[in-house]
């Protein structure tokens, strides 16, 4: 009898420690898991200057997991994160059989949060989180939660998988949803047993579409993030461009010669313009006479429907106005009957040398998806209306993800719209803890998310303001908050 006893007793330990889904491990390993120090996001080694935009959080009780997820991590070049609790769990923390063990506790606790050791250094950059974790009791620990209700996940891609020994993700994965912002793209989960091998996880991975950083577009990994230290991004077309910069729209005559002349002199290097605004010769005037080697100096503008049944024409029109020798970034200013013939052309004026590179204005997802398949060379650059009241939290992580870096017009709000932007409660409140203005809150916010500013201005102070962005950063909860703001709210026709 008692030899039964025994038995039993033995078969729910087993039990319990099978549980977290993960494989057998000593006490002693367990101890040393305890005593881990407070530095906790992980990186491979890499070339100096490495940079990803991929990101594999876990939560792992003795290593399961975490095995897995290391296997994820290496294949996709991504960092990786472990989801610490600021309490390790003991042994019998995690006795399911016990009713008030804790783990049992927290996850009969719906609002239960166990606090978390250590965050994410920039989680920002990423724009897909591969999430790991256990199931206990056919759900995510509740540190999870934790985790996911801490950070901006807004327009991010999240794939989540568990580990087990039998339990499958079942509806774990969906009850996550609601913990971040609706924009937020959800990949299905899957369960893996505790032995899976690499190529289980990298398999199911390429299965998803998600695929290993550096091959996304066929770059360098260090070409696809802002360097602030720069203040650059290189593009895809490997030129560097710099990442704020001076609108020119309803800048004309003499106004125009000297905002771009007040801006160059402020150290702004990336200067707007379009056919459409009328002002080409007046920006070229400006650059020649700056004084500042015309290699330094980013010009941008645009063909306008109206010239796309000629766009050789048109491209050499720009050129004689400019008169800068060539052409930084020529766009397509909105999609119109003969766009595709258009770009045709600036791909042969890249060629040609006229111009260096190329890219769209006013293409969102539908458009891009149609257009793309039919041109060679892959736009360096797409330009869209995107302020805090028009976020575009769907469409910008999707050309991100083509390699394509994103520009935002109207950032402060546009004609008619700027004072309530600038008035705005949220706004405000968050310049005041930075010591700094709304427009200059806006256009950090905009950066933060990957998204090139040009905001237009005549008036030299307001010029050198909108450069002073480097200084100070948002907080995870400001960007949330600034992210809350989006009223789906377009404030011109394009």
């Amino acid at each position: 009898m008692k030899r039964m006893i025994y038995l039993g007793l033995l078969f729910a330990v087993l039990l319990c420690m099978a549980a977290c889904g993960k494989e057998q491990e000593t006490t002693d390993q367990e101890g040393s898991a305890a005593k881990r120090t407070e530095e906790e996001s992980v990186k491979k080694d890499s070339l100096p200057g490495e940079n990803t935009d991929i990101l594999v959080a876990y939560f792992s009780c003795t290593g399961t997991t975490k095995k897995l997820a290391g296997y994820a991590a290496e294949y996709l070049n991504a960092d990786l994160h472990e989801i610490r609790p600021e309490d390790p769990y003991t042994e019998e923390d995690l006795d399911y059989n016990t009713s008030d063990s804790r783990a049992n506790e927290e996850q009969n606790d719906p609002s239960a949060r166990p606090a978390v050791a250590g965050n994410v250094e920039d989680m920002g950059k990423y724009r897909t989180v591969v999430l790991a974790y256990p199931i206990w009791w056919g759900e995510a620990p509740k540190i999870i939660s934790t985790f996911l209700e801490s950070y901006d996940f807004s327009g991010k891609t999240i794939v989540p998988f568990c580990t087990s020994h039998s339990s499958g993700i079942g509806s774990s994965d969906k009850n996550l949803h609601a913990l971040v912002d609706d924009s937020a793209k959800w990949k299905d989960g899957k369960r893996f047993a505790a032995g899976a091998s690499e190529s289980e996880i990298t398999g199911w991975l390429d299965d998803m579409g998600i695929q290993p950083f550096a091959e996304k577009a066929g770059q360098e990994v260090s070409e696809r993030a802002f360097d602030f230290n720069t203040k650059t991004v290189t593009l895809n077309s490997g030129y560097p461009m710099p990442i704020n910069g001076l609108g020119t729209y309803s800048l004309t005559g003499d106004t125009c010669v000297k905002s771009v002349s007040e801006a160059l002199k402020r150290g702004v290097r990336l200067i707007d313009t379009a056919y459409m605004y009328g002002n080409e010769a007046e920006v070229g005037k400006a650059v020649r006479e700056s004084g500042i080697p015309r290699e330094k100096i980013f010009v941008i503008t645009k063909l306008y429907p109206s010239q796309f049944d000629e766009p050789e024409k048109a491209i050499d029109e720009a050129l004689k106005k400019l008169d800068i020798g060539y052409i930084d970034m020529m766009l397509l200013h909105h999609p119109g009957t003969g766009d595709v013939e258009a770009y045709k052309a600036m791909e042969q004026a890249v060629e040609d040398g006229k111009i260096r590179s190329i890219g769209l204005s006013n293409w969102y997802v539908e458009e891009l998806e149609e257009f793309l398949p039919q041109v060679n060379i892959t736009p360096a650059l797409v330009q869209n209306e995107i302020h805090p009241y028009y976020q575009e939290n769907n469409v910008i992580p999707y050309i991100h993800n083509l390699g394509i870096v994103v520009q935002g017009w109207y950032p402060l709000g546009g004609r008619g719209h700027t004072a309530e932007l600038l008035g705005d409660k949220t706004i405000s409140e968050i310049a005041k803890a930075h010591g700094k203005s709304s427009a200059q809150v806006i256009l950090r916010w905009n950066l933060q998310k990957g998204v090139v500013v040009i905001p237009g201005s005549s008036n030299p102070d307001h010029i050198q303001e909108n450069t002073e962005l480097y200084d100070f950063e948002l907080t995870d909860e400001e960007m949330a908050q600034i992210n809350a703001l989006d009223r789906n709210e377009k404030h011109d026709w394009y």
